[in-house]
């Protein structure tokens, strides 16, 4: 069945009256993103959560360190002063996945006062489809929001995968770790569940298991 919910914003941030349709940042395209960056008067921050960002980023890129977007006002306040020592000279740079966060960001920061404010258009999925490999500055894999867990520089799915107890990307040396046991549990989240939750989840693996041989066997 589908089913459509409307909902006020597509992401939260917690903040009322930003409205980035009235006004944000100034958008940069991929093309003058790379020269944005690397001038040493831009601060560049990453809006994304703390787990997307330790796959990949921009390069000198400030992380916050979030768990989730709605904790980024908080953040601003008690941070932006430590890189930010001239609202009126310095530029701050913000990117994410597609383009919504660093947009809603922005409108944050102009609301405070801030006046040379930028975000990359499109975000890092259109920079990595319109930036060649010898002049991209993105290192590392872009988390995404689906079954492919990560794309490369090239958009192609990536080394990633998902940990199925806790929805934590993983690397496949994170999976080489004693305490990994597939579809069950995870480094990062071997404190965070009881047994019976972990019961639960080996059971759901079990069936997933016996679809999968099913289906080959069919």
């Amino acid at each position: 069945k589908l089913k459509i919910k409307i909902k006020p914003e597509i992401v939260t941030m917690g903040v009322q009256n930003i409205n980035p349709e009235n006004k944000s940042g100034i958008y940069v395209d991929s093309g003058h993103w790379n020269r944005l960056i690397n001038d040493q008067e831009t601060i560049v921050i990453d809006t994304r959560n703390h787990y997307e960002v330790s796959l990949g980023s921009f390069k000198n890129s400030i992380n916050p360190n979030l768990n989730n977007f709605r904790e980024f006002p908080d953040w601003l306040n008690k941070n932006i002063n430590k890189f930010i020592k001239n609202k009126k000279k310095m530029s701050i740079a913000m990117f994410c996945t597609g383009g919504i966060r660093c947009e809603k960001a922005t409108a944050l920061l102009l609301k405070k006062g801030y006046e040379n404010v930028y975000h990359l258009k499109g975000g890092i999925l259109k920079y990595l489809e319109e930036i060649p490999s010898d002049k991209n500055l993105y290192n590392g894999e872009c988390y995404v929001f689906d079954e492919r867990v990560a794309l490369d520089n090239h958009l192609n799915k990536g080394s990633y995968s998902i940990c199925h107890a806790c929805g934590m990307p993983l690397s496949e040396e994170d999976k080489k770790n004693i305490f990994y046991v597939e579809g069950i549990q995870c480094h990062l989240c071997i404190e965070k569940f009881t047994d019976a939750d972990r019961a639960r989840f080996a059971e759901r693996q079990k069936q997933i298991e016996d679809q999968s041989e099913n289906v080959n066997t069919n």
